[in-house]
């Protein structure tokens, strides 16, 4: 592999670097085709031990193991659907919830440019939550927002009342010693039951309000059960007081969507059996369901179900209930004889061999392939194999070792210009879906040609270094990143950032670099090293190049150098 190292006179000079030793290796070598021919025989040992199985047990037993199989997976599958949803949700609000700019419109209704911060910052929320709108409840004037799909803030007619039932949900939150709080109740405007979640919003321990979003009733329902055959299966999702929330038999009717039926687990069933066992699943406290352990599966001693899988919802205290009938699902004519069960496991052996050698060899290779070719796109990619035992993780660790030396600069420490360049254009194409912020640093220690004539080339290379650490100590958040641009100049790109948070970090990088104290005795602006500092901040667009905000930095930058140097110049970017 070639790369280019820049030295603190600005020459480019090209280094050699490969070397891979490969007697530390050797031991490695043919581990996959081993483990090929290990498990091609050991595949065909259980082919025949399972042919032998199959053929005495009882149709009967076979028929309840995968049925309970079946089940477990239903239960387990759709508690983790709808863990999936409610997760991301909780996350997008904490993301809300966590805000400085949200906090500061709670706590100052009437700015509207706080509101206009607020609703920048929500904009980007609101898009990815599942019904794209939400609610948001001020402390301090009991008054109610509403932030729907065209991100538009609308003020509702009537404030918050503790009297009235329809804003419980507010008060709850605003009581309750959690974060967020989850429950089902019915959206007045829709006049459809929806999952709520509400989550409080605290500065220095002060509540300042409640934010709410939710997940429509009915899609959440279908999308857990209606894959299932009714005949079979019956699904719930309960609370740990027994209120059924969700059931897959009550999917057409209206009256059950839009909440006026109410339906509670010991009104629809009566077997002592399965009500034991979904009180017996419940926290010590009762307050929730436990989140921890296996899925519990009963055997029930009547009813048209014969079977009940428990898998309990994370996040939520609540649970996904499977009700059962394994005899529906098959019947003894899916069942071929002896025969042809063993030429079908035969057949299978065979396609099972060539599925282990495609996954073992040929798919593992053609993802190394296609992650090497996304790498060429974007420098973030992970090559895939890294972390594996065998051949080809030897090759990915090499590889990714040699990507990840050709993105830092040799003698700073600091990102490179090619790794700059890459990813600036990939923050430009992120935050220009969001129509983000993105600002930029470019910094250049003030006569360091005069520095290297007065105290060495080798004295200068460690000015360079402390300068990069200076500014890349400057930056806190794992986005930012500083680089070096070549010879004395240095860049940072901020994404995310406005032009008043670029210039707090430029103040803060020039004063680091001053407090050094680093001797300079030609320098005509102080005796020691100072830096000047050129920044612009844009909104970033799909039309503009990261040239475009580097071009733009450095007229900053020849502005500072004009204006006496060891200093900071703003320029907004005009792209």
């Amino acid at each position: 592999m070639l790369d280019g190292i820049w030295y603190n006179n600005g020459e480019s000079v090209i280094t050699g670097v490969i070397s891979v030793d490969v007697r530390k290796h050797k031991n490695k070598a043919g581990r996959i085709s081993v483990r090929f021919r290990r498990i091609s025989i050991l595949l065909f040992a259980l082919v025949f031990c399972l042919t032998a199985a199959l053929m005495t047990a009882a149709f009967n037993g076979v028929i309840g193991s995968i049925s309970l199989g079946y089940a477990r997976h239903y239960a387990i599958s759709s508690a983790e659907a709808l863990s999936a949803h409610i997760t991301k949700e909780i996350g997008l609000m904490a993301k809300a919830a966590g805000s400085g700019a949200v906090a500061d419109w709670l706590a100052d209704e009437g700015d509207a440019e706080k509101q206009r911060l607020a609703h920048e910052e929500l904009s980007g929320i609101v898009n990815q939550l599942y019904s794209y709108n939400l609610y948001v409840g001020f402390e301090g004037s009991r008054n109610e927002y509403q932030i729907g799909p065209n991100l538009a803030v609308n003020k509702l007619e009537s404030a918050l009342d503790r009297g009235n039932p329809n804003d419980v949900w507010y008060f709850d939150c605003i009581a309750s010693d959690s974060d967020y709080i989850l429950s089902v109740n019915i959206d007045h405007e829709l006049r459809r039951k929806r999952v709520w979640l509400d989550y409080k919003i605290v500065r220095d321990g002060v509540p300042l309000g409640v934010i709410c979003t939710g997940l429509e009733f009915s899609h959440i329902a279908g999308e857990l059960f209606s894959q299932y055959d009714s005949a079979a299966m019956r699904g719930l999702i309960l609370d740990e007081n027994g209120v059924i929330y969700i059931d897959s038999s009550l999917l057409d009717d209206e009256a059950f969507l839009t909440g006026i039926f109410e339906a509670h687990i010991e009104t629809e069933f009566s077997d002592p059996g399965l009500l034991d066992a979904i009180h017996g699943h419940l926290s010590d406290s009762g307050s929730s369901f436990r989140e921890t352990g296996e899925p519990v599966v009963v055997k029930l001693p009547s009813g048209p179900h014969r079977y009940m899988t428990i898998a309990p919802i994370r996040n939520t205290g609540w649970a996904a209930v499977f009700l059962f009938d394994p005899g529906s699902m098959f019947s003894l004519r899916m069942f071929l004889p002896a025969a042809a069960i063993m030429l079908v496991l035969l057949a299978g052996f065979a396609v099972a061999a060539n599925t282990i050698s495609f996954r073992l060899i040929f798919r593992p290779l053609n993802q190394l392939n296609r992650s090497l070719e996304h790498l060429r796109e974007d420098s973030q990619e992970q090559i895939y194999g890294v972390g594996r035992d065998d051949e080809l993780g030897n090759i990915a660790n090499t590889i990714q070792d040699l990507f990840t030396k050709s993105y830092y600069d040799a003698l700073t420490g600091i990102r490179n210009r090619r790794y700059m360049e890459s990813n600036l254009q990939h923050y430009m194409e992120v935050l220009s879906r969001s129509n983000g912020c993105l600002s930029v640093l470019m910094l250049d220690v003030d006569f360091f040609k005069k520095y290297n004539d007065a105290y060495g080339h080798e004295q200068g290379d460690v000015c360079l270094r402390t300068v990069a650490q200076a500014l890349a100590g400057s930056m806190s958040r794992s986005s930012d990143f500083a680089a070096r641009y070549g010879g004395e100049e240095f860049v940072a790109v901020l994404p995310n950032t406005d032009e008043a948070g670029a210039r707090q970090i430029a103040e803060k990088a020039l004063e680091n670099i001053r407090n050094l104290q680093i001797p300079h005795k030609d320098s005509a602006v102080a005796p020691f090293v100072t830096v000047s500092v050129g920044v612009t901040t844009g909104k970033a667009a799909h039309m503009q190049s990261w040239e475009d905000y580097i071009g733009r930095a450095d007229e900053a930058l020849y502005a500072s150098k004009q204006s006496g140097r060891n200093r900071v110049t703003v320029l907004t970017f005009e792209g």
